[in-house]
């Protein structure tokens, strides 16, 4: 027997050398999975990742297996290498269930491109077999249409085209109905819809076969071909417009003038003019568009709002308002009348010119009381009435509330009202105001000041207003949200399932379409977005995974979600340099987390179109004049990519801005974003009683937005951590309050 130190010593190596190799295992196992190898090979096909996939594929014969097959079918297709992807196709497909519509799909793709368009049609019929609705639909339908014109049955693909339109992607519907009814020797209405892809697409793939196609239709029909519609060809130049492509606009309006007559040519000649001010020639376009003899119509109406954008680059007061006055006589109901109006009343607004922006903005929203914008614009007028306590003031909220009450301006009518009925005396309604909005708008800017307002002891003693809660009761409010369910239903489950089933498969960007998909078209778009951000390897990835498919979470609750809902969209990675920047600043870790989720959503490599870098924007100059005084000793434009040092130097310049303010949360943060040189200018444009009045008078949305954003933010923040545990085992200082608010900038 050994002595007692040397058994001891051969047992611990015996377990060290069985733990080493069940390691080994394991990571081989790793490496060797569906996963790994499927997504090495999809992300740089070479030909050893191709074989080792292979070999992976024709050794399992389970779900895995045939996991494999699937991913070399799709890295195939993409290759166009069709036959291959066809072969594990095949092989895949008895042992996916799950994922039949997603095999039926690459089938039919993939027999289209080689000919067998009876089998690529009836393969396309199957993807829209299952129960569950397939991210392929709108795709299968234009190959199913494409399969059944050129195998002999155009006319079953053009029944099958019209039924369904409104399922089809555009322009992919119309240039499949314009190769079916080209199959079925109907060449008007072929060249119809092949313009109708050229002129109303001008850019992409499909314009380019649309115009190959009618060049060899008119070649063939001579004087029967149809002649495109004037207005099809002045919306080319329109469209180009849309997608900035200024000089093809230009062009194709200049080429358009001599062909056209009318109205169209018209419209032409003022989108030479639209194209040069869109390019930021303003010189040439205003000169041009005043000198413009038109026969009237919308494109006069078109010419005199371009005429006020043109005014306003050059800060002509006169010039917009002589523009707007014609529009008002001659073309009262256009739509080009509604954009000026706006245009110019935002123009005045930024210019302080309250006599001049509010009659633009109530002529807009009296005319155009359908438009989307309509609310904004009647918030402006309120707004004005109430923060120049002009008579009338509450009547105007009232009404906003009662013509809009789905607008996020109905938190600020709500909230404002409010304030109106304390200065009143009127407790019992300003409690009533505060606690609908608080439980309307729970985590926006005005659900939380209403909370704030509700703790204040005159508050809690009113009872509740009968008068008040009457008036509430008659107004539309849009219905709460239901809270999230904490189980996937069936569809959600099987959403999922297919999801975890691509992703292991190495193909992780459909497994996120799948997602995507599910949360556009299913019951629990919530559920699958916290799937969706589960998925995503990094913070903000995560965060904006989740916002786009959770647009309106700021009306629930806290309760209404569970946690990881709320992680995920307020995460706090980067912790230990955030609170110990934020810590050596005296600032509150939970406003720093909450400027950088408005900044960056925590990308530490974003870089914005004005050049500012990493988690907290930081611009070059600003870093590179602040990097000393921040602790920073070697400082690069490229180290702001860097968390550390981007937080030291964020937090010394929000440091910074916040002592110039004396504290003052909201004045800061407007400079943060717009620059303290505008907010000296805004400070001083009214007494402000309140905070909250100073950030509403903003004339700059994004500012505005900012500014709410941040504040909420921080609250949200304090919400889900200082109750359970403080960023790194600190308590976190409060940002300052305070009720009184002056106007006259700090120094």
């Amino acid at each position: 027997m050994l002595p007692g130190w040397e058994r001891n010593t051969l047992d611990h190596w015996c377990k060290s050398i069985t733990l080493a190799a069940l390691w080994a295992i394991a990571a081989t196992a790793l490496a060797q999975s569906p996963e790994s190898l499927g997504r090495a090979y999809h992300d740089s096909p070479t030909p050893a990742r191709r074989k080792a996939l292979e070999k992976y594929a024709a050794s399992h014969k389970d779900v895995n297996g045939a996991l494999a097959h699937f991913t070399l079918a799709v890295a195939s297709f993409e290759q166009k290498q069709f036959p291959d992807a066809i072969q594990h196709l095949q092989a895949a497909q008895s042992r996916l269930p799950k994922l039949a519509d997603y095999i039926a799909y690459y089938l039919a793709a993939a027999r289209i491109e080689t000919g067998d368009n009876a089998a690529a049609a009836r393969d396309a019929a199957a993807v829209r077999s299952g129960a569950l609705r397939s991210p392929f639909g709108a795709k299968s339908m234009v190959i199913e249409a494409r399969g059944l014109a050129a195998s002999g049955s155009a006319p079953e693909a053009i029944r099958m085209l019209h039924e369904r339109s409104g399922d089809l992607a555009q322009p992919d519907g119309d240039l499949a109905l314009a190769t079916a009814y080209e199959a079925a020797r109907d060449l008007t209405q072929a060249v119809a819809y092949y313009q109708r892809v050229y002129y109303l697409y001008p850019t992409g793939d499909p314009a380019t076969r649309a115009a190959a196609a009618l060049l060899t239709l008119r070649d063939s029909m001579g004087a029967a071909y149809p002649a495109p519609a004037p207005q099809a060809m002045v919306e080319r130049g329109n469209q180009l417009l849309a997608r900035k492509e200024y000089t093809r606009a230009r062009s194709e309006f200049e080429s358009l003038v001599p062909q056209l007559t009318g109205p169209e040519r018209d419209q032409a000649r003022v989108g030479i003019g639209a194209a040069d001010y869109l390019a930021g020639n303003v010189s040439s376009a205003y000169p041009y568009l005043r000198s413009l003899d038109l026969s009237g119509g919308e494109a006069d109406a078109q010419r005199l709002y371009y005429l006020v954008e043109c005014a306003r680059k050059l800060k002509d007061d006169d010039q917009i308002m002589e523009a707007i006055r014609k529009l008002n006589q001659h073309f009262a109901e256009s739509s080009w009348r509604s954009k000026a109006l706006v245009s110019a009343a935002n123009y005045f607004l930024v210019a302080n010119q309250h006599d001049k922006y509010t009659p633009l903005y109530k002529a807009a929203y009296e005319t155009f009381p359908t438009q989307p914008a309509a609310a904004a614009w009647h918030w402006r007028v309120a707004w004005d009435a109430y923060i120049h306590r002009a008579h009338g003031a509450q009547e105007l909220l009232r009404e906003h509330l009662a013509r809009y009450p789905g607008h996020p301006s109905a938190s600020a009518s709500l909230y404002f009202l409010g304030r109106l009925a304390e200065l009143d005396k009127n407790d019992a309604a300003a409690r009533t105001y505060y606690t609908r909005l608080s439980a309307l708008f729970p985590n926006y800017y005005y659900g939380i000041l209403a909370r704030e307002r509700l703790t204040q002891p005159k508050i809690v003693a009113a009872g509740p207003s009968p008068k008040t809660g009457e008036f509430l009761e008659s107004v539309a409010f849009p219905p709460r949200k239901p809270a999230v369910p904490t189980q996937p239903d069936a569809e959600s489950s099987l959403r999922i399932a297919r999801a975890r089933l691509l992703k292991s498969a190495g193909l992780p960007g459909l497994a996120e379409a799948e997602l995507r998909f599910g949360a556009r078209n299913g019951g629990q778009p919530y559920l699958l977005a916290i799937e969706l951000a589960r998925t995503a390897a990094t913070p903000h990835e995560r965060l904006h995974s989740i916002k786009s498919y959770a647009p309106d979470y700021l009306s629930l609750s806290l309760e209404d979600a569970p946690s990881e809902f709320w992680e995920l969209l307020f995460p706090l990675p980067y912790q230990k340099d955030l609170v110990s920047s934020a810590r050596q600043q005296n600032l509150d870790p939970y406003i720093v987390a909450a400027l950088i989720r408005q900044e960056s959503e925590f990308n530490p490599q974003a870089l914005s179109p004005k050049n500012a870098y990493g988690l907290t924007q930081v611009e070059p100059a600003t870093g590179r004049a602040l990097a000393r005084r921040a602790g920073v000793r070697r400082f690069s434009n490229r180290s702001l990519f860097q968390p550390a040092t981007n937080l030291k130097v964020g937090t010394y310049y929000l440091r910074t801005l916040l002592d110039q303010w004396g504290g003052k949360w909201e004045e800061t943060l407007a400079s943060y974003n717009a620059g303290k040189a505008r907010v000296n200018d805004w400070v001083t444009w009214n007494t402000y009683q309140e905070p909250a009045e100073f950030v509403e008078s903003i004339p700059f949305t994004e500012t505005r937005e900012y500014v709410m954003a941040v504040l909420r933010n921080a609250a949200v923040y304090r919400q889900l951590y200082a109750t359970r545990r403080a960023p790194a085992g600190d308590a976190p200082k409060a940002a300052p309050r305070r009720q009184a608010h002056r106007t006259s900038p700090a120094v």
